[in-house]
């Protein structure tokens, strides 16, 4: 027995007892006789008195609560199944199937719910009873179908085996036929809205990440709300919602922009049933994905062992997500890409040995990244640095100054954020110039994860070694301003935001005319398109201007050391 037993008289507790002994007809929803014994208890303790049946109609739980409150055991439901239980319980207050009822059945996946009016005296009244549909029924608007009420003696009548067989045939069925049409994993977003001002612009940007992970998104929701609840952000009514929303467009994938503790992604993973990631994860996961090169994979791996350290510790089985054999840059779900089971699958002692030689393997590639910046000084080369938001255009602005239209010397650009990694540079020409290198750095992101920025500072540092900045923005994009904001944030936390900055005003043939006039005014930046070539010639003048000044003053530095040093003399 369970739910609140306090103050029942023994007399109660052992009528409660008795109910274990009561047997249905299999493939029923209850016998006028158990009606009857609930009723009559439920009058007397003046609770709700509940019972689980499984298919064989035997009852195999008591509670002493309402159905939210009511003891269920682990189910053993699969994809196509329902749980093999269905509950059945008494309202001392009359009444048909409450909210808590309904909920219950459909996040409990059970067979059915039935509620039995207490009339005076103890006296069963009218049965009501639903169950669930399956997704995608057609002119059904909730998850479950409600049936006409019955009187108590007719309980019995209703045939709930063969509705059972019928609908998890119907949803097998289903199932199968949406696999056969599903190549991605379909996944929910939520946004919560604490009253940012670009919080929908956040939650565009989620879908990109998503797309770009390879899901495919069937819904997203902004959520508003100035105070987060504790353990699940949104709250468990919400959590219900997006349960039945997924329930309905067949998606198992719940992806949160705001980063989740631990504790907080199990709790909305217990509640939903679905796989939970929040936009942290989803970054590393596409850096996983997109990783190539040895300095970005292992750069990759030191930032996905970092995040997970403490959401693997002692977690046991949930370690069996993270998939192993995929490699970096392999395929599997997503959230799951990266270092494999059997490098996670470790205690604190192993993975810290495993952090260590990451960054000792990392501290060796950045030395040897270092003797390439001294030979390219020693040659006196200027050097170029593109920065940007990611899938600003940099790689394809890099090919256009290059004249790099393929292989070996192409760089991969691709409608899709952070489509490289590895910092990538070029020979190109300025008139008046002469030879200038130009590197292509890994794109910026708002909110970087923090592990993330401490596995690529490295690389992020070779952007202080260059003599002028190109900063690339989308001014074909949402929030071309916020998006350059970002990226100057991120520069500034470096140390390079007074660096010599030429900004380049990129997709100008698809921007809002008002809004490129008003990018222009506020960061005197050039407009181009990379793609269709233009506006090239303007923006190689200004590179060229920007670097005949940095090196003007570096030769009125270097002669104002020269007279220092005679007059010392």
């Amino acid at each position: 027995m369970h739910g609140n037993l306090s103050g029942l008289r023994p007399a109660q507790l052992k009528s409660l007892g008795n109910l274990y002994r009561r047997r249905i007809e299999p493939g029923r929803v209850g016998s006028p006789e158990l009606a009857r014994n609930l009723a009559e208890l439920s009058n007397d303790v003046r609770r709700e008195v509940s019972v689980l049946i499984d298919r064989r109609g035997r009852v195999i739980s008591v509670s002493v609560a309402d159905a939210k409150a009511a003891e269920l055991p682990e189910m053993r439901q699969g994809e196509n199944r329902l749980a093999g239980f269905h509950l059945l319980h008494a309202h001392p207050r009359g009444g048909a199937l409450s909210k808590g009822d309904l909920s219950t059945l459909f996040l409990g996946r059970l067979d059915a719910v039935s509620a039995i009016e207490v009339r005076n005296e103890g006296q069963p009244g009218l049965v009501h009873t639903a169950h669930l549909t399956p997704p995608g029924t057609v002119g059904e608007e909730e998850d479950w179908r409600i049936l006409p009420p019955v009187p108590a003696f007719q309980i019995d009548e209703f045939d709930l085996g063969a509705q059972v067989s019928a609908l998890e045939e119907e949803i097998a069925r289903a199932a199968s036929t949406r696999e056969a049409k599903k190549d991605r994993e379909r996944a929910l977003l939520v946004q919560i809205d604490q009253g940012e001002f670009d919080a929908e612009e956040r939650l565009e940007e989620l879908g990109e990440l998503a797309r770009t992970a390879g899901a495919e998104v069937v819904y997203k929701e902004l959520i508003y709300r100035r105070n987060l609840k504790p353990g699940t952000l949104v709250g468990a009514g919400k959590l219900e919602e997006l349960t039945s929303r997924a329930y309905h467009l067949d998606a198992d994938l719940l992806i949160f922009g705001q980063e989740l503790g631990p504790a907080q992604a199990r709790e909305i993973e217990a509640a939903t049933g679905l796989k939970v990631i929040d936009r942290t994860q989803l970054i590393l996961d596409i850096f996983a994905l997109h990783a190539q090169g040895v300095e970005s994979r292992l750069q990759v791996e030191l930032a996905q062992l970092r995040y997970m350290k403490p959401r693997l510790l002692g977690a046991g089985a949930a370690l069996s997500r993270i998939g192993g054999g995929g490699g970096s840059a392999g395929g599997g779900a997503i959230g799951t890409r990266g270092p494999g089971e059997t490098k996670l699958e470790l205690d604190r002692r192993r993975i810290n040995d495993r952090l260590a030689f990451l960054e000792k393997q990392l501290e060796g590639v950045a030395q040897r990244r270092e003797e390439r910046r001294k030979s390219r000084e020693r040659n006196d080369v200027p050097v170029v640095s593109i920065v940007g938001y990611t899938n600003a255009g940099k790689s394809t602005l890099l090919n256009a100054f290059t004249h790099a239209a393929e292989e070996p010397r192409r760089v991969l650009a691709e409608n899709k954020l952070f489509a490289t990694l590895r910092p990538t540079s070029r020979q190109g020409y300025l008139e008046g110039i002469g030879p200038v290198v130009l590197t292509d750095t890994v794109g910026f992101i708002r909110d970087l994860p923090k592990d993330l920025t401490r596995a690529f500072r490295s690389t992020l540092e070779e952007i202080g070694d260059a003599d002028v900045l190109l900063h690339v923005v989308d001014a074909a994009g949402p929030g071309a301003d916020t998006r350059l904001d970002a990226v100057n944030r991120i520069l500034e936390e470096l140390g390079f935001v007074d660096m010599p900055t030429v900004v380049a005003l990129n997709k100008a043939d698809a921007a809002d005319p008002e809004t490129l006039a008003r990018e222009r005014e506020r960061t005197e930046g050039i407009p181009v398109s990379a793609l269709r070539n233009i506006g090239l010639a303007d923006l190689k003048e200004a590179l060229a201007d920007a670097i005949g000044q940095v090196q003007r003053q570096e030769l009125a530095r270097q002669e104002e050391v020269r007279a220092l040093a005679a007059e010392w003399h």
